[in-house]
């Protein structure tokens, strides 16, 4: 039902900032608009945590571990099928590969990104 496809990742400093973005591009706009979207990410030798997401309700609520809280910021485009997650303030912990999550509130079926690698160098 749903394809997504990160872009944007890539080497940044430490202290750096980096944006990610994510495609729905099999999808289309009223399907987008029920899913709560989000960020994961999964480091060597770590399980998958999530990072941010983001509602479909109203502007959309938002949700950040802590480990980002205050350097992240998640946002969402339902016009153009599309989140992005701004990374601010990069740590070297930060380092791992992004991926993007949907979860369908109606069908309550998720999807996931193929994933975008984020570096981040001391």
């Amino acid at each position: 039902q749903v394809q997504l496809v990160e872009s944007g990742g890539g080497l940044v400093q430490a202290g750096g900032s980096l944006r990610i973005s994510c495609v729905a591009s099999r999808t289309i706009t009223s399907v987008f608009w029920q899913k709560t979207m989000g960020w994961y990410r999964q480091a060597p030798g770590k399980e998958r945590e999530l990072v941010a997401t983001i509602t479909s309700s109203g502007s959309g609520s938002t949700h950040y571990a802590d480990s980002v809280k205050g350097r992240f910021t998640i946002s969402r485009d339902n016009s153009r099928k599309m989140i992005r997650l701004q990374i601010n303030s990069a740590k070297p912990e930060d380092t791992a590969v992004y991926y993007c999550n949907s979860f369908d509130e109606v069908t309550k079926a998720s999807d996931w990104g193929q994933g975008t690698q984020v570096t981040v160098s001391a």
